[in-house]
């Protein structure tokens, strides 16, 4: 199985869809809140979600879906990357909560050869995270370097000596 993708590889408009998924658990959410430090009681407390919110329940913490979605894009988009470069925006669309299955679709949106390096290439990403009914619930958009396909494992040091070599 190859992870990741090279360069050439990622078409203008192809969209990778990402399974199984991850079901959102409350263990999930609050593991995250407390490893993060994020103690806003609309993530944490049931009774406060219930009491003072129109959502009447705990919304699951957006950094964890963000991480989550990012974290299942990784086989397609960024398996191969020699740097992530940045996350350009980052939209929370709809709330999340506990026993939420979400599923990752990135779309691979424009490609760059990079000016000042020989061998690295960007690419340009979209990433939608889905509830299991089809509800967006974020959208990213990032930047990865990866290299070109024919510099993998060597090439670069063989085409070089092969020029040193000529007369």
């Amino acid at each position: 199985m190859q992870f990741g993708r090279y360069f050439e590889e990622f078409e203008v408009g192809a969209v990778y869809k990402h399974w199984p998924g991850k079901t959102v658990t409350e263990y999930d959410d609050h593991l995250f809140c407390l490893i993060t430090m994020n103690h806003h009681p609309l993530h944490l407390d049931a009774h406060y979600a219930e009491q003072t919110t129109d959502f009447k329940r705990n919304v699951v913490v957006g950094n964890y879906v963000y991480s989550l979605l990012l974290g299942m894009s990784v086989p397609d988009v960024s398996g191969k990357a020699i740097a992530n470069l940045e996350v350009e925006s980052l939209r929370h669309i709809a709330p999340t909560s506990t026993a939420t299955r979400s599923t990752a679709r990135p779309r691979c949106w424009t490609r760059t050869e990079s000016k000042s390096k020989d061998d690295p290439r960007r690419r340009y990403v979209e990433t939608r995270g889905y509830k299991q009914d089809g509800t967006v619930v974020c959208v990213f958009r990032r930047k990865v370097m990866v290299p070109k396909a024919f510099l993998r494992r060597g090439a670069r040091r063989r085409a070089a000596g092969q020029a040193r070599a000529r007369p």
